[in-house]
This record gives C-alpha cells, sequence and structure tokens, in this order.
C-alpha cells in the first residue's frame, strides 16, 4: 500500500511539474511576439505563470518542508515571480524586465524538472517550527529580490552597451532605460539588503535553539554573510560616490553570484553531488 501512495504522488508531481513547466511558457514567449505593453495580456500571462509553480510547491511540499535540489529551485521560481508580479505593480517600468526575467526562471525550471527524482531530504530542526518557517520565507524573499535585482543589473549592462555602440534592437526597446533600470536596482539592492539581514538574525535564533551557539560557520552561512557585507558596501559606497551603471550592476550580479552559492550552490553539493558519492 505504501508503494502504491507513493508511485501515485510521483506521478502527481511529474503532471503538476508538466503543468507548471508550460505555465511559464506564455509569459517566456509574449514580449518577443509583441511590443512591449502592460496590458491586461501581460497580467494574464504573469498570473498564469505565477500559478503554476505556486501550485506546484505547494502540492510538493506537503506537510513535509523538503530540502531537494528540484524543490529548492522551483521554490525560487515561485516566490520570485510573486516578487515580480507585486513589485510591478508599484513599481513604474519594472515589468520591462519580463524579456530577461522569464527565460531565466524557464531555465530555472528547466532545471528543478530535470533534478525532480534526484533525492531530498525532510527537515528536521530542534528550533521552534515558527521560528524555521520565518527564517526560510525571509531568506527565500530576499533571493526573489537579488535575482529581480540581478536581471536588473544585466538590462543596464545590455543598455549601455548598445549605447555605446549606438546600435539599439528589439530587445534593447523592451528593456527598462539605464536610468530606470539602475534606479529598479538600488532600489532591490535596500530591499534586499533589510531582509537579508532579517533573515541572517532568524537563522542566528534557529541556530541557538539548535545547538546554544548563535552562528554555525559552515559554507552557506559564510556566504550569506559575505552576500550582505557586499550589499551594505555597495549601498555605502553608491550613497558616496554614486556608484552607476555597468560598474554597480557588476557588483550587484557579484553578491547574487554569492547568494546563489550560499542557496541552491550548496543544495547541489550536499544533495547530489555528495550524496550519489556517499
Amino acid at each position: 500500500m505504501r508503494v502504491r501512495c507513493y508511485y501515485a504522488s510521483m506521478g502527481t508531481i511529474t503532471l503538476l511539474t508538466i503543468s507548471a513547466f508550460i505555465s511559464l511558457l506564455p509569459a517566456t514567449i509574449l514580449p518577443f511576439t509583441r511590443p512591449p505593453a502592460r496590458d491586461a495580456i501581460f497580467w494574464l500571462v504573469l498570473v498564469v505563470a505565477i500559478a503554476g509553480p505556486v501550485v506546484w510547491v505547494m502540492a510538493a511540499f506537503g506537510s513535509v518542508w523538503r530540502t531537494g535540489l528540484s524543490q529548492a529551485l522551483w521554490l525560487t521560481v515561485a516566490v520570485t515571480l510573486v516578487v515580480f508580479g507585486a513589485l510591478a505593480i508599484v513599481m513604474r517600468e519594472l515589468w520591462r524586465l519580463a524579456p530577461l526575467l522569464f527565460p531565466y526562471m524557464f531555465i530555472i525550471a528547466l532545471l528543478g524538472t530535470l533534478w525532480l527524482y534526484s533525492p531530498g531530504r525532510p527537515l528536521t530542526e530542534l528550533a521552534p517550527t515558527a521560528w524555521v518557517q520565518f527564517h526560510i520565507a525571509i531568506s527565500v524573499i530576499a533571493y526573489g529580490l537579488l535575482t529581480i535585482g540581478a536581471i536588473s543589473g544585466c538590462a543596464v549592462i545590455i543598455q549601455e552597451r548598445t549605447l555605446k555602440r549606438k546600435r539599439p534592437g528589439r530587445l534593447v526597446r523592451m528593456l527598462p532605460s539605464v536610468v530606470d533600470g539602475e534606479r529598479i536596482q538600488v532600489s532591490l539592492l535596500s530591499y534586499s539588503g533589510l531582509i537579508l539581514g532579517c533573515g541572517l538574525i532568524s537563522g542566528m535564533a534557529a541556530e541557538y535553539f539548535k545547538s546554544g551557539h548563535f552562528i554555525d560557520l559552515n559554507h552557506k552561512t559564510t556566504l550569506s554573510l559575505m552576500t550582505f557585507l557586499v550589499i551594505v558596501t555597495l549601498l555605502i559606497v553608491h550613497s558616496k560616490t554614486g556608484i552607476r551603471g555597468r560598474r554597480a550592476a557588476r557588483y550587484f550580479l557579484a553578491a547574487y553570484l554569492l547568494i546563489t552559492l550560499a542557496y541552491p550552490g550548496v543544495k547541489l553539493v550536499t544533495d547530489v553531488i555528495l550524496y550519489r558519492n556517499a
């Protein structure tokens, strides 16, 4: 009976994975099929793109939090798209990042699909459930903000290179201007720094309940602290010197690389590489 239930569950997850993957296609293709516009069609395909990964996450995690690589990747897609949808309502021109964001989310979802049956372990923590859930939520939201900010940094780099070459293409016309891209980048850098700081504090609290120590300097914690320091440094330098353009974008991408190594990167090593070599 347990075997039958297991295969029924995996069959459901497979079907949901295919549905979630397909739900990303309209939003990925739409920007390249018509002039950019934040109209009813844009919001419709955005809602569809959000719904697929969110339903997948709700079904896959159920009552037990899983730490597998596939779950981490799909959770990243779901949270990033939810954050993007919320910010697109209140931040002018942020919606223009869709031509870069959705293909990237599509690639992340593809990787999550390829590693769908890689081993995932239940989360076992001695800290109170509320603390663990709060820390996870804060950390994932911060990663979603940094992801969108990194996409904005890529848009700034593309725009500046195009301005120097004086050969604007179709993609460039879809993206935010350099000024808007920099404004979005700095705003998201500030938000992600604040939320990541809260995540580090909640993580220290969870670690204290677990081991009696406030911090465990493992790879994930070290990279998260480095990311936070890079973000704070960037904000201070920006306020003092007005650093901008490609230089600021590259530093932002460096911070995103660090947090990526700390989150999905660590899971790739622990749940796939080390597990298979064990």
